[in-house]
């Protein structure tokens, strides 16, 4: 059920580099704490290949940057925490709001379980069964702690038994930003092949197959992005009992994202080294 007035804003699907991707997410979520916005649900795409790192990984010890640039694969650094996750074949979304919103609890492992009760039953409108993972997050198989989709938190989502959809949250000033990738299709080769350490690559590729699955395995054919995104849309609006109006970004969001990515996601060393080469203010 919608409730009376309670409005959020969608930023529809587009797909953008990664440096891009990176600064969109955090102008609105910087912009947001700024004003105080209603929330906003964007959904995009890559428009090449990136491998992109949690905010907290040593890139040296966990990517293999030598077969990233022979495969032609950027790699960018998140405002979030979290795994390596190979972005190609998947849907991506983000949900900025304050931490303090009716539509959400306070609590970061429930806003967890919320978000993904709203993907659940986005998925359900494709043919897709997921479940919300209980218990503890898994202990990471030492052959694949460095990606995302080794091993599942809790709350994430599962399907058929194997993760379908990681996540990761970033908060400040009281209000919160969550992004994930909900695998449309999925190649353990591809993401074995720039993440490390490398082992037992055959061994790795095996764990990694039977850990993850993706939209176009459980669907049982191809669905495409605008099909998802209305699916995964409709799955919010009747989680949170909101309505979402299409907008874009606002002059200011523009503005911070431009100087987000000349300052920060377009410069190597914020990928290589985090906070250590660059702060950015408030």
């Amino acid at each position: 059920m919608i409730r009376g007035g309670c409005l959020g804003r969608l930023l529809p699907f587009r797909k953008a580099g990664a440096v891009e991707n990176m600064a969109v997410d955090e102008a609105v979520f910087r912009v947001s704490i700024r004003n105080k916005t209603l929330p906003t649900l964007r959904f995009y795409g890559w428009k090449t290949p990136a491998l992109s790192i949690g905010y907290f990984q040593d890139f040296a010890k966990e990517v293999d940057s030598a077969a990233c640039r022979r495969l032609r694969i950027d790699t960018i650094r998140r405002p979030t925490g979290g795994k390596a996750v190979l972005h190609e074949q998947e849907l991506t979304y983000a949900v900025i709001a304050g931490a303090d919103s009716p539509l959400f609890p306070p609590d970061i492992l429930k806003t967890f379980r919320v978000i993904s009760g709203c993907i659940a039953k986005g998925l359900m409108e494709v043919g897709i069964t997921a479940e919300i993972k209980g218990g503890g997050r898994a202990a990471p198989e030492e052959p694949l702690r460095s990606s995302c989709f080794s091993t599942s938190s809790r709350y994430e989502l599962l399907a058929g038994g194997r993760k379908i959809c990681g996540a990761a949250q970033m908060r400040s000033h009281g209000f919160f930003l969550q992004h994930g990738a909900l695998l449309m299709e999925f190649d353990p080769v591809r993401t074995c092949a720039v993440v490390l350490p490398h082992r037992d690559r055959e061994e790795q590729v095996r764990r990694l197959r039977d850990a993850v699955t993706s939209v176009g395995e459980q669907a049982g054919r191809p669905v495409d992005e605008e099909t998802l995104c209305r699916a995964l849309r409709k799955g919010f609006e009747q989680v949170l009992g909101i309505r979402f109006e299409e907008g874009k970004l606002t002059p200011e969001e523009e503005e911070l994202k431009r100087e987000l990515m000349t300052k920060k996601y377009g410069r190597e060393n914020w990928t290589k080294e985090g906070e250590k080469a660059w702060i950015f203010g408030l």
